[in-house]
């Protein structure tokens, strides 16, 4: 019972600092180890809901966001929160029975892939899309993040389970020495595959210098204000003010998602000053408005160009359930193949993906956020860059706006919090990006494979049956005995 308690506690407690809006990713990595080492030596029954326990402790890190977010219905908020914490019960179950059957290596590598599985039927199933809990943890450790642009993030998320669930395969009691060294060298392969080609696509040639980029949010958070309201216009001179005092050679300035509220009487009046900004310095302006028609809402993102020619509009495609918006459905691009997407658009695979293909070299992206989760949304924004060869600028209203090159390293950030001054701005000339990477040509296969591996391994629960063992410490834990994987008698 104490070693029960200690395990859930201390696998609860890494989770909970390893994991959410500020999460230390070295403990990422160890968060599953205590649970998983916990396996051999609990019943199965407990095994499960003791780790369903200590992921859903873990995730109160994030129970504020979710209590006090208008994004997330609550109802969703909470289903993620708790299945997520089911998810990874199921993890370590899975481990847990496969390895007390022998099967030490299919438990290392199907028990991680159930975990992907089922997060990417959740991607694609949940309107809001999906925000990597283990993958955003590391996003600041870009060797690790690069194999994102061959799996997707999927990968991220994999090899971050692996590691901890080999380890302890290889660390099974009783098991014969074969099957641990199998495992562990497995386990080790992959573990290094990722770092070496994460090393060596960091050390590639430098590529050759892209635009010059700025991201630029009011510290006063303002939803879609009136744009005919005086105080908006002067927020609107004010935001004329400081793109007309960015440094020589900035080619672009991305503003934040629903900087304004307009209708049809104010929309063309409102930017016109910041149109006329754009064509005094010779810059792409990039704005997120909301604009309302009799009819129905948009939630634009803007594109003035520098060379006063028209506006470019893109329509938002993703909303959370219930919103009543205009749902998008088309690609916009900015001059110089800069491609508009809008804040919870890069909760899913497209449309980055889909502008990857089309040729874009840089995502100019709007982004609203909120107190909280600003950080591991932008680095949301950030992965999606690896995954498809992109640099993103992501211009948060309430958040962490951020320029990060196609490799996904932070080239410029700041906070919209913690300062007294009126407006923050981040700007960093950015590299270009390697072009469409495999992930963006072939998409989610690496999930498919979790899914056929996932599949393997409830096959094996059916046809390999459990090893003798015997009871210890009053659990049924398995001291291993695995058939025709003992090593062979000496006569």
């Amino acid at each position: 019972m104490l070693l029960a308690l200690a395990a859930t506690t201390a696998s609860a407690v890494l989770f909970f600092f390893g994991t959410g809006f500020a999460p230390i990713p070295a403990l990422t990595w160890l968060a599953p180890l205590p649970l998983l080492l916990l396996a051999p030596r609990v019943s199965g029954r407990a095994a499960f809901p003791l780790a369903s326990l200590a992921f859903l402790l873990g995730v109160t890190n994030q129970l504020t966001f979710f209590l006090r977010t208008p994004s997330v219905p609550q109802p969703i908020g909470f289903a993620i929160m708790i299945g997520s914490s089911l998810l990874f019960g199921l993890v370590v179950w899975l481990f847990q029975a496969l390895a007390r059957r022998g099967l030490l290596l299919l438990a290392a590598c199907a028990a991680p892939a159930v975990w992907v599985a089922f997060m990417y039927l959740t991607a694609v199933t949940n309107p809001t899309g999906i925000i990597w809990p283990l993958a955003t943890s590391v996003a600041g450790v870009p060797v690790v993040t690069q194999i994102a642009s061959v799996t997707g993030a999927w990968g991220v998320e994999y090899v971050l389970l692996l590691a901890p669930a080999a380890l302890a395969a290889v660390l099974w009691p009783g098991a014969a020495w074969r099957p641990r060294l199998r495992t562990g060298a497995v386990g080790a392969a992959a573990c290094l595959l990722v770092l070496v080609f994460g090393a060596v696509r960091l050390a590639g040639p430098d590529p050759a210098t892209g635009p010059r980029v700025a991201v630029m949010s009011a510290t006063r958070y303002q939803w879609a204000p009136d744009a005919a309201a005086p105080d908006v216009q002067a927020l609107i001179r004010d935001y004329v003010k400081e793109i007309a005092a960015l440094p020589e050679g900035v080619d672009l300035v991305v503003l934040p998602e629903g900087t304004l509220g307009t209708d049809e009487a104010s929309r063309d009046r409102a930017l016109a000053p910041l149109r006329e900004v754009a064509r005094e310095r010779g810059m792409d302006v990039v704005i997120g408005i909301v604009h309302s028609t009799p009819e129905i809402k948009y939630n634009y993102s803007v594109a003035l160009p520098g060379d006063g020619s028209a506006p470019v509009f893109y329509t938002k495609w993703h909303f959370a359930p219930g919103i009543p918006f205009r749902h998008g459905d088309e690609l916009a691009f900015a001059r110089d193949r800069v491609g508009l997407a809008n804040c919870m658009d890069l909760n899913f695979a497209s449309p980055i993906r889909d502008y990857a293909r089309a040729g874009a070299r840089l995502m100019a992206v709007p982004a609203a956020d909120e107190f909280g989760n600003g950080w591991q949304h932008s680095r949301m924004g950030l992965l999606r860059g690896v995954e498809t060869g992109l640099p993103v600028a992501w211009a948060a209203q309430w958040g962490t706006p951020m320029i990060s090159d196609a490799w996904g390293r932070v080239l410029a950030g700041t906070d919209t919090e913690g300062t007294r001054q009126p407006f923050v701005t981040a700007f960093a000339d950015v590299p270009q990006g390697p072009g469409p990477t495999v992930y963006a040509r072939f998409g989610d296969w690496f999930a498919w494979l979790c899914l056929a591996l996932t599949v393997a391994g409830l096959v094996a629960l059916r046809s390999v049956p459990r090893q003798p063992g015997r009871r210890v410490g009053g659990q049924d834990a398995v001291l291993q005995r695995a058939a025709g994987e003992q090593e062979p008698s000496r006569r």
